[in-house]
C-alpha cells in the first residue's frame, strides 16, 4: 500500500531530535509523500531543509497560517509572494480562518486569505485551508472567490454533512486525519454519507494524533491507523482507502507532481 500525507508539519521542532528515525518509520509504513504546509516567514527555512534532506518525499507549500496573521501580515505576505517567483511549491497553504484562538482579527485574516487565494488562481495552484471554528465563514470566502481553476483541501475537516456537501460541490476535497478515530469526533455521522472520491488523508503531525496515540506526538507513520478507521466508515478495506486517497491526493497536487 502507498499513502500520501497531505498535511504534516514534519519540520516542527518536535521532530528535531529523532527525525532520521521518524523518516525511516514513515517510509516503512508506506507513506510515499509528506506534503508540508508552511506557517509563517520563520518556518520557511526549516521546511525547505526537510525538502533538501528528503527530496521527492517532503514537499513544501507556501502560505501564512491564519493564527500568524498579526500586525505585520502584509510584510510577511510580500516575502512569501516573492518565494513563488524563486521556485515551485505544491500549493498555497496553510491559509484560512481561525476563530478558536482569536476572534478579533477576522477582518485581517479574511484579507490575508483573499490575497493568497488570488495567488493560487494566478499561479494555478491548489489551496490548503485551515478552518477551525470558522467552517461556514471559510466556505463563504471561497465561494466568493471561486472560479473554475480554484481547487484544494479543507484541512482537518470536522464539519457536518451539509458543510461537507457544500465543500464537495465547490470541487474541493476533505482532509481527514486523527479526529476520525476520536470517540466524539463526529465524522462517523458524516463520512458514511459521502464517497471516497472526495477524501484525502492527513495527519497534521505533530498535532492530533489518532487513537491509541492521542495526546502524544503525531507522525505520518500513523496514516495506516486513520485509513483503517476511514475504511470502517465506508465499509471498505484500508487497502481501498489507501489506493483511492492516494489517487485523490495526486489529483490535487498534479501540477507539482508532474515536475518530480
Amino acid at each position: 500500500m502507498t499513502y500520501i500525507d497531505t498535511h504534516a508539519h514534519i519540520y516542527s521542532r518536535k521532530f528535531q531530535h529523532d527525525i532520521e528515525d521518524v523518516m525511516k518509520r514513515i517510509e516503512e509504513s508506506g507513506v510515499s509523500r509528506v506534503y508540508m504546509p508552511n506557517i509563517d516567514v520563520e518556518s520557511i527555512e526549516s521546511m525547505l531543509d526537510m525538502e533538501r534532506d528528503y527530496p521527492g518525499i517532503c514537499i513544501p507549500m507556501m502560505g501564512l497560517h491564519p493564527c500568524d496573521v498579526k500586525e505585520d501580515f502584509k510584510e510577511q505576505l510580500k516575502i512569501m509572494e516573492a518565494w513563488f517567483e524563486k521556485r515551485a511549491f505544491a500549493a498555497v497553504g496553510e491559509i484560512g480562518l481561525d476563530l478558536y484562538w482569536d476572534k478579533t482579527r477576522l477582518a485581517e485574516q479574511t484579507e490575508a486569505l483573499r490575497i493568497q487565494i488570488n495567488w493560487a488562481k494566478r499561479l494555478q495552484l491548489p489551496i490548503v485551508l485551515h478552518c477551525r471554528e470558522s467552517m461556514d465563514e471559510t466556505i463563504e470566502v471561497v465561494l466568493d472567490e471561486l472560479d473554475s481553476g480554484l481547487s484544494g483541501i479543507f484541512h482537518c475537516f470536522t464539519g457536518n454533512l451539509e458543510q461537507a456537501k457544500r465543500i464537495i460541490d465547490m470541487g474541493f476535497y476533505l482532509g481527514i486525519g486523527g479526529v476520525a478515530t476520536f470517540k466524539n469526533g463526529g465524522l462517523d455521522q458524516v463520512l458514511p454519507h459521502l464517497s471516497l472520491d472526495h477524501i484525502v488523508l492527513e495527519t497534521d503531525a505533530p498535532y492530533l494524533a489518532p487513537v491509541p496515540h492521542r495526546g502524544k506526538r503525531n507522525s505520518p507513520e500513523y496514516l495506516d491507523i486513520i485509513a483503517e478507521k476511514v475504511g470502517d466508515f465506508f465499509g471498505v478495506s484500508k487497502e481501498i482507502v489507501a489506493k483511492k486517497t492516494t489517487e485523490n491526493a495526486l489529483k490535487v497536487f498534479a501540477a507539482y507532481e508532474s515536475q518530480l
